[in-house]
């Protein structure tokens, strides 16, 4: 009965108590016997630093006042980098659990998903959690709650999910405040998938939520954005496992195996329909995911390249916002160019590469994408300093900025605008949330926060500050690339691009470095800093030499002058044919220049 369907999602911020409280609701259903730890974050990852990655969806059936009815609850990912995921699962709901942690309050992760849930009119019931902590506040985070979505004071549950104090009331609320979806049951089918796993037996597993009509077993079905079609070979519904069944009517969410077997044919955010009484128009809201950093992943071993591929295309299949495409280097040889939505995303990659197949990488700097014009106007993408092209035909170049909002306390304001105003931030305003809780809001260039920003905010407001940024369109910006030369050669694994302001003392800092990283060879290493044919900075690295005098004594200074000159000439010839190897240290030391 589509008037007994409840879809709603859980919105809250990282470690605030999500994914117990959801083990919690599905245990109070008599969905799943819990064993120990998370029952939905099912990645190694996730379970060890305790975040969620994958959006996950999972059925219960309740019993209220005699009535049964069916939750669906599909639990979200609270990091920044994972947004996308997070707008499409609210886009399948029609309530959401706002849950803000008892002893931390509301931070700037919930605030970015709270707008969004708003954005898509869903009912939203505030929920305090941990309030059995000793360390509790609930009257000032119900006072902030308050102040944030204007509720009553009385519509906020109290809750816990060590100890399961206030499940029941959540429930009861999902039922008694969620509208039932709208829908149409008779119209012709229209889904929305906002979810895809990949299943090495069965191929691509998409989960959707039907808006309009319903689906059976066996019936051909198409994707509107990308064309393609299928045929439902099962569809079901998804408990702890998939169960399958014969038909899935209006409202309802459920998941399809059609054989799909490449991961660009199913997008998230896709409408799903049937082929013989296609619906007339997509649902609204598709986007393609837009990579935001850029990075170079090279194998260590140069034959692993193909295995490389090949782990990506899989890894690709789980995690839709991975983008890459192929280049090579002189200094790494062949290698990918990837694009992540952001350094977390880009961490859990490497991890996943690591783990799942086994592959030993290299990662160059990250950078973002550049936008630039030349002389007669034309826009050109840039994602890697070597693809930039020379500095005379350029008019100007853009560069991406976001809007960056930062929580934290009073006492920490000064240094956390310090920090902004050092990444070239400008400030747009700063507002009092409640008590001693601060929000600055600022407008900074996305390159600017890719390496070390976020470390540093954590370090200098003792973990207190959260953080939170979306996209905020381009703008021009006077930026050059900085070229590492060793012995006159360009290292282009080494070479970045970065405002004109930073780039002399940037490009001092990377000499020093080198310096201290390259191995003392035969002959002198120059290690040059430059921009376009400018030399801004350079260190030696000097050479190893043989005592050539110690078998002179005395005599004249002529038979000394001798051996030197044959020395010098050996160490000239021998600087035209060596090379320089620059070794993995010097390429993570980058990252980390501080």
């Amino acid at each position: 009965m589509q008037k007994n369907i409840r879809n709603f999602c859980i919105i809250a911020h990282i470690d605030h108590g999500k994914s117990t409280l959801a083990d919690r609701l599905l245990e109070y259903t008599q969905t799943i016997q819990v064993t120990g730890g998370q029952m939905l974050d099912d990645m190694d990852l996730e379970k060890e630093r305790g975040i969620t990655i994958k959006s996950h969806a999972i059925q219960m059936a309740y019993e209220l006042n005699g009535e049964k009815y069916i939750l669906n609850l599909i639990d979200t990912p609270g990091h920044v980098d994972f947004s996308y995921e997070v707008s499409r699962s609210i886009a399948a709901c029609e309530g959401a659990l706002l849950i803000v942690d008892a002893t931390q309050g509301v931070q700037a992760q919930t605030i970015s998903n709270l707008y969004m849930a708003i954005d898509h009119n869903l009912e939203i019931i505030p929920i305090v959690n941990k309030c059995d902590m000793p360390n509790a506040m609930p009257e000032e985070v119900e006072d902030e709650i308050v102040d944030l979505i204007g509720c009553d004071r009385k519509d906020i549950i109290r809750a816990s999910g060590k100890t399961g104090m206030g499940v029941e009331d959540i429930l009861k609320a999902v039922v008694e405040r969620i509208p039932a979806p709208k829908g149409n049951p008779e119209a012709p089918l229209q889904a929305l998938v906002f979810d895809s796993v990949f299943n090495s037996f069965r191929g691509i597993i998409a989960y959707f939520k039907i808006v309009n009509g319903s689906l059976k077993s066996g019936q051909s079905v198409k994707f509107i954005n990308t064309g393609k079609e299928y045929k439902a070979d099962e569809i079901g519904v998804l408990k702890m496992d998939m169960v399958s069944t014969k038909e899935l009517t209006c409202g309802n969410v459920g998941y399809i195996v059609s054989g799909i077997k490449t991961a660009t044919e199913v997008k998230v955010g896709d409408t799903l329909t049937t082929t013989e009484n296609p619906c007339k128009e997509a649902i609204a809201g598709f986007e393609e995911v837009k990579p935001m950093v850029f990075a170079g992943v090279y194998p260590i071993e140069t034959e692993d390249f193909e295995n490389l591929r090949a782990s990506l295309e899989k890894l690709q299949l789980n995690d839709a916002s991975l983008t890459f495409q192929p280049e090579s280097s002189v200094a790494l040889g062949f290698g990918f160019r990837c694009g992540f939505l952001g350094l977390l995303h880009m961490e859990i990659v490497q991890e996943r590469l690591d783990r799942e197949f086994n592959m030993d990488v290299i990662t160059t700097v990250p950078n973002v994408s550049y936008r630039i014009y030349d002389k007669h106007g034309v826009m050109q993408e840039v994602h890697n300093p070597a693809g930039m092209p020379d500095q005379t035909l350029i008019d100007h170049v853009e560069e991406p900025y976001i809007h960056a909002s930062v929580i934290t306390t009073t006492n920490f304001i000064g240094p956390i605008m310090t920090l902004c105003l050092g990444k070239r931030g400008e400030l747009i305003k700063q507002d009092y949330i409640s008590g001693n809780r601060v929000e600055l809001q600022y407008r900074m260039p996305l390159g600017e926060i890719v390496i070390d920003f976020y470390d540093k905010l954590k370090s200098i407001s003792k973990g207190y500050a959260s953080f939170d940024y979306h996209q905020d369109g381009f703008r021009p910006s006077r930026l050059v690339k900085l070229d590492i030369l060793l012995n006159g050669e360009p290292v282009d694994a080494l070479s970045t691009l970065t405002h004109v302001d930073n780039a002399e003392t940037f490009g001092r800092r990377m000499c020093e470095k080198l310096k201290e990283l390259l191995p003392r060879q035969q002959f002198d290493i120059a290690i040059q800093a430059a921009i376009g044919g400018k030399i801004i900075a350079r260190e030696t690295v000097k050479q190893l030499r043989k005592d050539v005098l110690a078998k002179c004594y005395g005599g004249d200074v002529s038979r000394k002058r001798k051996l030197l000159e044959k020395q010098k000439k050996g160490k000239k010839r021998m600087k035209q044919i060596g090379n320089v190897e620059v070794p993995q240290k010097a390429f993570l030391a980058v990252l980390k220049l501080d």
